[in-house]
């Protein structure tokens, strides 16, 4: 019994030996790197025209698990491209400010590239959209989308300044390969749409190279419009004449008796209306102010907004707002101002002493004296366009023909047989029409000649 416990115990001890040599030999393998490692080294290097200094070039190490910054910073002349290497624990390899994840043995690069400025701007009439307007920095070989978009009433001509790496200088969109410091211009002009206005007793045209042309009675120097160059828009008043330039100015000539011609200081100007003494701007805000005889109030509109088109009469002003309802100022005498209940408006035309509206949906609205039936438009349909002269009304057809009433002792309203109308227009006590060629045609009191239109072309 004896030599069975000692044979048992002997058992048990080699077992107890076994056992704590394993543990010895665990302990050995975690002292030398059996298990995750404590650091990770992070080397980190750059390409000419920069470094990092954050947290400087070299070797570095860390815990893991630590989240580290990064800092690049490029040399004057040129710009941080991205890291390169183990980037994968990377937040953003396009940013020079950054962090990195440790978990493991890193090698990084910080890149750069040249860099070269880009500087863009516009003239009158546009802006570019891409990239924008002012200075921008890209690296060099960069290619640089660029896109003008013009504004109404002008078109993009081309790009000039250093364009030697764009791809066409004709385009609105178009690439620029940036291989050196560039500055470069979208040049935009004025589009001349060809038109005509009536005065009292004269008759204006607006050409297509943006000259103005004018027949009539010129006793104040109202038709002295030959040297006007890049008009945009005229109207002709009762005895005075207002341009509209592409840069927003204003010019004007003829009576000046109350004040009319006096517009040399507006800017901004999107609109123009002449009345029969008195004369209205629009500016690009939707706000609006007049000038020259306000017997009536007919210039008291500065306190109006959302205006979307200005129109003047003999003594009373109009402004359509942008929901189609109108806004009137000055003589009241015939119930000619009494627009406050129309809607879906889209364009308006005042007369000597009445109003006339176009309606979306191509019927005509109107109210004021009507001594000779120039309001009776009640039955007009499919018109696209509307004037109003001293006491007659006049309607453009979508096919281009037109109609009129009222007053007719001149012959005004002797229109029927007219086609191929783009625009019309009234005047005192004569209607002028302009057709698609450019060619002018006029009907009317001709007493100062302000029908003799036969010549014109202002489609040259």
């Amino acid at each position: 019994m004896k030599t069975v416990f000692h044979s048992r115990r002997h058992h048990y001890l080699t077992r107890a030996a076994g056992l704590l040599i394993a543990i010895a030999l665990i302990a050995g393998m975690v002292a030398c790197g059996g298990q995750p490692a404590s650091s990770y080294d992070l080397a980190i290097a750059s390409t000419a025209g920069g470094s990092v200094i954050t947290p400087e070039e070299g070797t570095h190490t860390y815990s893991p698990g630590m989240s580290v910054g990064l800092v690049a910073q490029p040399e004057s002349g040129y710009r941080f491209v991205n890291w390169i290497g183990n980037v994968g624990t990377i937040d953003n390899v396009e940013a020079a400010t950054t962090t990195i994840t440790m978990n493991g043995n890193y090698s990084i690069t910080a890149v750069f590239a040249r860099s070269y400025n880009l500087e863009v701007g516009s003239t009158i009439g546009g802006e570019v959209i891409m990239p924008g307007q002012g200075v921008f920095a890209y690296a060099e070989g960069t290619v640089v989308d660029l896109v003008a978009e013009a504004e109404e009433a002008y078109h993009f001509v081309n790009w000039s300044g250093d364009v030697g790496t764009v791809a066409d200088i004709e385009a609105a969109v178009t690439t620029l390969v940036m291989n050196g410091d560039y500055s470069i211009t979208a040049n935009f002009e004025a589009i001349y749409v060809p038109m005509v206005s009536a005065g009292y007793y004269h008759t204006v045209g607006l050409k297509s190279d943006g000259t103005v042309v004018a027949v009539g009675h010129n006793t104040y120097g109202q038709c002295n419009v030959g040297g006007w160059t890049d008009i945009v828009q005229v109207a002709a008043g009762g005895f005075h004449t207002v341009g509209l330039k592409s840069d927003g100015s204003v010019v004007a000539v003829g009576n000046n008796g109350f004040g009319q011609c006096d517009v040399g200081s507006w800017t901004d100007i999107t609109q123009i209306a002449a009345g029969y003494a008195h004369t209205v701007r629009l500016k690009s805000d939707g706000t609006v102010a007049a000038v020259g005889a306000n017997t009536y109030e007919q210039c008291d509109v500065s306190e109006w907004t959302d205006i979307v088109q200005v129109a003047a009469g003999g003594f009373h002003t109009v402004g359509l707002k942008s929901d189609g309802s109108v806004a009137g100022a000055g003589d009241t005498t015939f119930g000619q101002l009494d627009v406050g209940g129309w809607t879906g408006i889209v364009q308006v035309a005042p007369g000597g002493y009445h109003t006339v509206g176009l309606k979306s949906d191509g019927t005509v609205i109107a109210v004021g004296h009507n001594n000779y039936g120039q309001c009776d438009v009640a039955g007009w349909t499919d018109i696209v366009q509307v004037a109003a002269g001293w006491d007659h009304s006049v309607g453009l057809e979508a096919d281009g023909t037109v109609v009129a009433l009222g007053y007719n002792f001149y012959g005004q309203c002797d229109v029927a047989g007219w086609t191929d109308i783009t625009q019309v227009a009234a005047g005192g006590f004569h209607t002028v029409g302009l057709k698609s060629n450019g060619t002018v045609v006029a009907v009317g009191r001709n007493d100062d000649g302000q029908c003799d239109v036969g010549s014109w072309d202002l489609s040259p």
